[in-house]
C-alpha cells in the first residue's frame, strides 16, 4: 500500500524579499530569478532531490518554473516530474505559480516536427500539458525561427493556443531583433499576448547585443528572460580548481565537455572571480547581478542540482549595482 504524501505547508515569508519585474508592459510580473528545468530534472536526477529543489524556489519567492517538450533526459522527463510535483504538492497554490513550456527540437521523428509549424506547435503544447497534468500553462514559446515554414503560420498557432485556453501568454525564443519585430507586429494584429522573450545571454556571450534583440524588446515594452546566465556554471566557483567529480562537466557533458575549460578560458574566470571577491559577491551573484543591472532583463533562468545554489542565485539581488570601473573590467576581461 502506497504511503500518502506528506503536505507542503510553503514558508508564509515566501513573497517578503524577491524582488518581482513587469514583463514589459503586460499585466504579468516574474521573479528575477526564476528556475529552468533544462538540467536536475530528467530521469537521472533522484525525486527527492527535484522536490527539495522546487520547493526551496518556491520558498523563497520563486514562482515561474520553465520548461520546455523535450528536457530530460529522457525527452519530456522533465515535464512528467513537474506535473508529479504539481500534483502532489502544489495543488493549492497553482494560481501563485507561473508555468512556463516551449516546443524544443526533434521531439519526434518523421517529417512532422518543424520547429515552426502549426501541426507541431500545437500537438507539442497538447502532449506538453498532458506529463505536466495541466489545462493550461502561463506562458507557451516558440522556441526558434524557422526559415522553412511562414513566421504567419507560426504566429497563427500560437494565437491559436491562446485563444484555445491552452496558454494565456506568448514568448518568443531564440530569435534576433529584426525578427522579433515582424513576428510582435504579426501577433499585434492577431490580439495575442506576445509579453516575452527568451534568450542566452551572459558575460561571456553577448549574441542578443549584437543582434539587436535586446534593443528591440526594450523599445518594443517587451520582456527578457535569460537561460545559460551562468554559462552552463562555468561563471560560478565550481571549476576555480579544476573539474569536481559532482560537477555538470563530469555528471552531465551533454552542454559543457571538459574541452570547454580552456587554460584561456579558466583565467578569465579566476580574475571575474577576483573582482566579485572585491564586490563582497560570489561570482555566480556578480554574473547575476551583471545581467539585472540596467533593468532590461526581467528576470534570469538559473538552474540548479542543489538547494544552497538556489538561494546563493537569489543572494545576487542583495547588490546588482555596478560602477562604471567594474563594467569596464568586465567588459575587458570577457573580450580577452
Amino acid at each position: 500500500m502506497l504511503k500518502p504524501t506528506a503536505p507542503y505547508t510553503p514558508d508564509i515569508h515566501r513573497y517578503d524579499s524577491m524582488t518581482y519585474n513587469r514583463c514589459g508592459d503586460s499585466g504579468l510580473k516574474l521573479p528575477a530569478v526564476s528556475l529552468g528545468f533544462w538540467h536536475n530534472f530528467g530521469d537521472i536526477t533522484p525525486f527527492e532531490q527535484m522536490k527539495s529543489l522546487v520547493f526551496t524556489a518556491f520558498d523563497n519567492g520563486i514562482t515561474h518554473f520553465d520548461l520546455a517538450n523535450n528536457y530530460g533526459p529522457e525527452y519530456g522527463a522533465a515535464e512528467k516530474n513537474c506535473g508529479l510535483l504539481l500534483a502532489k504538492y502544489f495543488k493549492h497554490y497553482r494560481d501563485e505559480l507561473v508555468i512556463s513550456t516551449k516546443a524544443g527540437y526533434d521531439m519526434w521523428p518523421g517529417p512532422y516536427g518543424d520547429l515552426g509549424s502549426r501541426k507541431y506547435l500545437l500537438a507539442s503544447l497538447d502532449q506538453s500539458l498532458q506529463r505536466l497534468g495541466l489545462d493550461y500553462v502561463d506562458i507557451f514559446y516558440h522556441h526558434h525561427p524557422d526559415p522553412e515554414t511562414p513566421l504567419e503560420e507560426t504566429m497563427g498557432a500560437l494565437a491559436q493556443a491562446v485563444h484555445s485556453g491552452k496558454a494565456l501568454y506568448v514568448g518568443l525564443s531564440n530569435y534576433d531583433g529584426p525578427t522579433m519585430e515582424k513576428a510582435a507586429a504579426i501577433l499585434a494584429e492577431l490580439h495575442v499576448p506576445f509579453i516575452i522573450n527568451q534568450n542566452k545571454y551572459n558575460i561571456f556571450d553577448r549574441s542578443i547585443e549584437r543582434n539587436g534583440l535586446k534593443d528591440t524588446a526594450v523599445k518594443l515594452h517587451k520582456g527578457l528572460i535569460i537561460f545559460s546566465p551562468l554559462e552552463q556554471g562555468l561563471l560560478t566557483n565550481r571549476y576555480l580548481n579544476g573539474i569536481p567529480a559532482d560537477s555538470r562537466i563530469a555528471h552531465d557533458p551533454r552542454f559543457l565537455s571538459d574541452s570547454s575549460l580552456t587554460e584561456k578560458l579558466h583565467k578569465q574566470v579566476v580574475d571575474l572571480n577576483n573582482l566579485a571577491a572585491e564586490r563582497g559577491q560570489t561570482l555566480a551573484e556578480m554574473s547575476l547581478a551583471w545581467l539585472l543591472h540596467d533593468g532590461k532583463v526581467t528576470s534570469v533562468l538559473a538552474g540548479a542540482s542543489k538547494p544552497q545554489q538556489i538561494l546563493d542565485n537569489i543572494g545576487a539581488l542583495k547588490n546588482t549595482h555596478f560602477s562604471d570601473e567594474e563594467l569596464k573590467i568586465i567588459d575587458e576581461i570577457a573580450a580577452r
